[in-house]
């Protein structure tokens, strides 16, 4: 049985060793709900706030243990959530300005990673030219045309993503 999507997030998120909140209760209460079905996951699903982050650190690398699924490689558990955000996006379930939010918030906090780059700068330039005619990260943008060039990205990451 495989994992529900939003499980990208969720490691990501441990990866990046983010506090539990209530996307994690969502989490799993959803694997549940698709037929995953362990103690530590239920434990996890039945918490609410105020939360308990020593208590819950472990209890979620437990569930994640317990589930199989591993986080230790950060930077493959960034890009897989990457890789789902600009999904989404491209399946209209996301604006495309708040998956560069989420990511160049991640490229600052990863000390301006090399892979997570682009989005920094698509997100500083569609950002800029929301009230502005210029921008100074990418040479190519314009009002005009910052949009398609967003699209086309996300087109290339997430083939990308799928190739492997």
């Amino acid at each position: 049985m495989k994992p529900i999507d939003s499980t990208y997030e969720i490691l990501a998120f441990k990866a990046l060793n983010r506090d539990i909140d209530q996307k994690w209760t969502e989490w799993a209460l959803n694997m549940v709900m698709a037929g995953f079905d362990n103690e530590n996951l239920l434990i996890l699903a039945g918490e609410s706030e105020p939360f308990n982050q020593f208590q819950l650190q472990s209890l979620t690398t437990r569930v994640l243990d317990d589930l199989n699924l591993d986080c230790s490689d950060k930077d493959k558990s960034i890009r897989n959530y990457a890789c789902y955000l600009v999904g989404k996006s491209l399946n209209s379930e996301i604006e495309p300005i708040k998956v560069l939010e989420i990511l160049k918030d991640i490229c600052i906090e990863l000390d301006y990673e090399k892979y997570l780059y682009h989005f920094y700068l698509l997100y500083f330039a569609k950002y800029d030219l929301v009230d502005s005619d210029n921008q100074w990260y990418l040479e190519e943008a314009t009002k005009e045309n910052i949009d398609r060039i967003i699209f086309e990205y996300f087109i290339k990451w997430k083939a990308d993503c799928e190739a492997g």
